[in-house]
């Protein structure tokens, strides 16, 4: 997955009325800056690791919290918070466990998109 590709589904994500009204604000920017981009990329991989990528989630749908974090926010802008929204949008099918790559994938694109919100 390339810079192209990402940009073409946050392009398409962004029109979406839901996944568009995300946003990161102050708290949330100053955290980022506080940690540094390095360690949010490491919680970002965390997240997916242990909430998005098992093949079984028995809490899928609800398993990503709406705000506490910026990599929350940016998983339901980015539509990677849940396996059915990942069906959706990025043709990953649901009841498998995500390989590498995928969860690659998942995870920079959450860190573009945070990336773009705090313009760095």
């Amino acid at each position: 997955m390339d810079n192209k590709d990402i940009s073409e589904i946050l392009d398409r994500l962004d029109k979406s009325d839901f996944r568009k009204k995300f946003k990161l604000h102050t708290k949330e920017i100053e955290y980022i800056k506080a940690k540094g981009i390095d360690k949010i990329y490491s919680h970002a991989c965390d997240f997916i690791k242990k909430r998005i990528t098992p093949e079984k989630i028995p809490n899928d749908g609800r398993q990503t919290p709406m705000k506490g974090h910026p990599v929350f926010i940016a998983q339901h802008a980015t539509a990677t918070c849940c396996r059915g929204c990942i069906a959706k949008w990025h043709n990953i099918p649901k009841n498998i466990k995500l390989n590498d790559e995928q969860q690659k994938y998942l995870t920079e694109l959450i860190m573009e998109w945070i990336k773009r919100q705090i313009n760095f």
